[in-house]
């Protein structure tokens, strides 16, 4: 049986109701062959990754002869050192880290998209702030090199602005409820559920969100990674771990219900949490994910999200030189699954 430790805060970043009419495309994904032996996955706290803790939950990996173990940390930034230290095999991480991680060395590769934010993550104001316009020499307080930040970056972009037109001020995700409602500041980027917690403090009236992920489908994508040497070594595994996250995804869908309870027992949340969270992530079916590694300029390819977010990251000094799209990926596991 797999086993998960206690959920832990995530520090990072409408899909229940489209799943119930969703052709998951599962069809045309074969299941792993029989590929006895161990995984050890890195992972954090994420609605973005129910599928997977659903397939942990039920052990949807024993088909395959798979034992999977995740180790959950509270901090997401770990996780990258994690997978090329081989502290664990395969990490579930934002695609920002990827492109991070590359430029520095590592052999890290997405091998599968998992989730793209649609609203979870987004920048909130109070009603008197009319458009982003209106941020030019406001504080703003949000994450630094985190999805807080590619998000913000990516609205002041397409507004004519940039962040030298606003005052950054560092802050985790999770304080910036606490720092809008003692009216420290007026602009915060976090994401669900502090935003859900912010727009509905005193009545709903004194807070908004002005712009979100829903403005820029696919910039803030979780994905599937795994070492080349890895893939290349154990590629049944890693197919296993895709499969399971597949698995995952079609109870979900089958059973709604049921899955929400799985979700909140390791998110710590309610069933109608699991549920109002999910409206805000887009879990990408197994039939689109060729679409994810295809060229082009959409935000919701890997080459369309990909160049935005590395000019940001050189721009900030977190890398020094910008990796190609083509090195960051391996689509070669979901395209032999997906012929089967």
């Amino acid at each position: 049986m797999s086993s998960m430790s206690a959920p832990l805060c995530r520090t990072r970043r409408a899909v229940c109701a489209l799943l119930s009419g969703l052709a998951l495309g599962a069809t045309l994904v074969a299941p792993a062959a029989q590929a006895a032996g161990s995984v050890k996955l890195g992972s954090t706290i994420w609605i973005g990754y129910a599928p997977l803790y659903v397939a942990d939950q039920l052990d949807l990996y024993k088909k395959s002869g798979v034992k999977v173990t995740t180790q959950m940390y509270s901090d997401p930034g770990l996780i990258p050192a994690a997978v090329t230290g081989g502290a664990v095999d395969v990490g579930v991480i934002t695609y920002d880290q990827v492109i991070s991680a590359v430029a520095k060395g590592s052999t890290m590769r997405v091998v599968m998209p998992i989730d793209y934010s649609n609203g979870g993550d987004a920048i909130v104001t109070t009603v008197d702030v009319k458009s982003i316009k209106d941020f030019k020499g406001r504080k703003v307080a949000y994450n630094p090199l985190s999805p807080s930040d590619f998000l913000l970056s990516y609205a002041l972009q397409t507004n004519g602005l940039t962040e030298k037109d606003v005052q950054p001020v560092n802050m985790s995700p999770e304080n910036v409820a606490a720092a809008m409602a003692s009216g420290a500041i007026k602009v915060g980027v976090t994401y669900q559920p502090s935003v859900n917690e912010i727009v509905q403090m005193d009545g709903g009236k004194k807070f908004k969100v002005i712009y979100s992920s829903k403005e820029a489908p696919g910039l803030i994508t979780d994905v599937m990674v795994s070492k080349q040497e890895f893939i290349a070594k154990h590629p049944e595994l890693v197919k296993a771990m895709i499969q399971g996250y597949i698995d995952g995804l079609e109870y979900m869908r089958a059973k709604p219900a049921e899955a929400a309870k799985l979700i909140g027992k390791v998110m710590g949340i309610s069933d109608k949490e699991v549920t109002e969270q999910l409206q805000d992530v887009y879990n990408i079916p197994p039939a689109e994910f060729a679409k994810v590694f295809e060229k082009g300029t959409a935000t919701t390819t890997l080459f369309g999200s990909g160049p935005v977010i590395s000019k940001i990251l050189k721009a900030k000094g977190e890398i020094k030189t910008i990796p190609k799209t083509e090195d960051t990926f391996d689509a070669s596991l979901v395209s032999a699954m997906a012929k089967k």
